[in-house]
């Protein structure tokens, strides 16, 4: 496609370049630039604490020296298993300026979802938070792990908060582990220790940008196992500067960053982490989501930029207390992971007076490929247009390679210095998506004459009633417009007439009450009768991912299980 037929480029604003000129450089020197430009900046807040950049520095440059004292060479990965803390943005960068590939890992998953990321990717190490250490330990002997590295919230507590922690997290896990005391000894490492004991001796790695890996980005694994995406050097940096072009009125070393996104996250990972650090923003480092607290923070210490999903910004805006917290220092907000109803769009806006825009990514790209501008033409419902350098279109099919007419819905594909090297030791799954340098999204979408983007729904989440084409998204759309509805997904189920019939999954806001006939009334009056949902199911609450995309899949799995169940008796 050549340059002039990228409609998008008519709509950006003369603050962001089509194109960049993109640091070739490891991504840890991002800090390092940083650092040498703002040393005395607060770099991260945390409950109270606060840590400047030079501090930042010094600390991340220790844990890279230990890690390498401990054998770790070019290429050997190390797991990270923590919340938001100043540990997981120490422990990544380290990680990385010690010539390692880092491993994201979920704090929450079992032992059995952590023995096989571990064995998967052959982590050499991993640093993890005290109350999974047991969970750590468990698996240790199964997998390739030869150092565990301990770490505790309490560790960058300021006093007396240090001394209380350990009763907040027993409420907080559900069980209290003891407070480890004292160096371990062999295989397993006590942070607090390893920051005394090591020097800032770290062996320079020499790093290719475009080739050496970064990152293993394990993918949700929605279907089979979780693949393992490569992420290099060079598609983090890439990714992150785009992200700083389509922001521009964040100021470096000015505003303030809202992080509540995990960082085991992608999204969370580019978005905030790596952003705030190139951006020179203090991060508010947020280990877990509880409406009221965000809304103290906000409150109190004014964050500009709050990058988020739609969930975290429906929590607050369904909170009984919003009213009473100033909420007005927010500038600029990208939702990613899910779709941005409308509604809760306009209404964020309302209460915030900033402006919030939905974005679409996905991990295998870094993660982000598109968003609407902040500031300037935007086209609600859409995913917004390409990002600087990247190529967008839409195909019949991964196979066939026939690009779509205006209007027409195909499967998305992308093309951009962001695209994943490919996934970890899968060679055949990587061709099923990697074609002719464009990644094939999996997700149904079309291209406005405008140059905006429009997602349908996930290509695997389509729904096929009586023979036809229903798809999730619009229906939710729809539902989220009631007044009662606070969270909605909608998914196709067995059906042995239709083959699938279509079902909404609904929580009502507190206090709120509707019964199915209604919504049906409701959902008649804006869609085709086949698209209406056929069955209803009012819960407390849905199961979403730590970022807070509701897990559909998960619930079909739930009622095909059921009716399983109701066949075999």
């Amino acid at each position: 496609m050549g340059e002039d037929t990228r409609l998008w480029y008519q709509h950006y604003p003369e603050e962001i370049a089509t194109s960049i000129d993109y640091d070739e450089k490891p991504l840890h020197e991002i800090l390092q630039d940083t650092t040498k430009k703002y040393p005395k900046l607060q770099a991260l807040h945390f409950m109270g604490k606060e840590l400047t950049f030079q501090q930042l520095w010094i600390q991340t440059e220790r844990v890279a020296g230990y890690l390498q004292s401990l054998g770790l060479k070019k290429g050997d990965r190390v797991a990270i298993m923590l919340p938001n803390s100043p540990q997981s943005v120490i422990g990544y960068y380290a990680a990385m300026m010690a010539g390692a590939t880092v491993v994201q890992t979920n704090p929450l998953y079992t032992e059995r979802e952590l023995e096989y990321q571990l064995k998967d990717s052959g982590a050499k190490m991993i640093i993890c938070l005290d109350v999974l250490f047991p969970r750590v330990k468990k698996v240790k002997e199964r997998t390739d792990l030869e150092h565990i590295i301990v770490t505790g919230i309490k560790d960058y507590l300021p006093f007396p908060k240090n001394l209380a922690y350990p009763f907040i997290q027993k409420k907080e896990y559900g069980k209290f582990e003891k407070p480890l005391h004292g160096s371990y000894g062999g295989h397993v490492h006590q942070w607090v220790h390893l920051l005394k004991e090591s020097i800032r001796n770290v062996e320079k790695v020499e790093v290719n940008p475009k080739e050496d890996i970064a990152l293993l980005q394990y993918t949700g694994g929605t279907t089979g196992y979780p693949k393992g995406v490569m992420l290099t050097h060079f598609n983090l940096v890439a990714n992150t500067q785009m992200s700083q072009q389509w922001i521009y009125k964040i100021k470096q070393g000015e505003d303030i960053t809202l992080g509540v996104l995990p960082f085991f996250h992608v999204y969370g990972m580019t978005a905030v982490m790596n952003l705030s650090i190139m951006m020179a923003t203090k991060m508010i480092l947020i280990p877990q989501f509880h409406a009221e607290d965000i809304l103290k923070i906000i409150e109190k210490e004014k964050p500009t930029l709050f990058p988020g999903a739609p969930t975290i910004y429906i929590g607050l805006l369904n909170h009984p207390k919003l009213k009473d917290y100033d909420i007005s220092s927010i500038k600029a907000c990208i939702s990613g992971s899910a779709p941005l109803p409308v509604e809760v769009q306009e209404k964020f806006e309302k209460e915030t007076g900033g402006k919030l825009v939905e974005g679409y990514g996905l991990t295998e790209s870094s993660p982000i490929t598109h968003a609407n501008l902040l500031w300037d033409k935007r086209v609600n419902g859409s995913i917004g247009l390409p990002w600087p350098d990247t190529d967008a279109k839409i195909f019949d099919s991964a196979e066939n390679m026939e690009e779509m007419e205006i209007g027409e819905v195909g499967e998305l594909a992308v093309k951009g210095p962001q695209v994943m090297k490919g996934y970890w030791n899968r060679p055949e799954e990587t061709e099923k998506v990697l074609k002719d340098g464009w990644l094939f999204t999996g997700d149904m979408g079309y291209m406005d004459e405008e140059g905006f983007f429009y997602i349908v729904d996930r290509k695997k989440d389509m729904i096929i009633a009586g023979g036809y084409n229903i798809y999730p998204r619009e229906v939710e759309e729809v539902l989220y417009e009631h007044e009662a509805i606070q969270e909605v997904t909608v998914a196709g189920i067995p059906d042995p007439y239709r083959g699938e019939t279509v079902k909404a999954y609904v929580v009502l806001k507190e206090g709120s009450n509707v019964t199915e006939e209604q919504l049906n009334k409701f959902c008649r009056k804006s869609l085709a009768a086949y698209k209406v949902p056929r069955i209803y199911e009012f819960r407390d609450e849905l199961p979403k991912t730590a970022v807070g995309k509701i897990l559909r899949r998960q619930l079909i799995e739930e009622e095909k299980a059921k009716q399983e169940n109701q066949q075999s008796v």
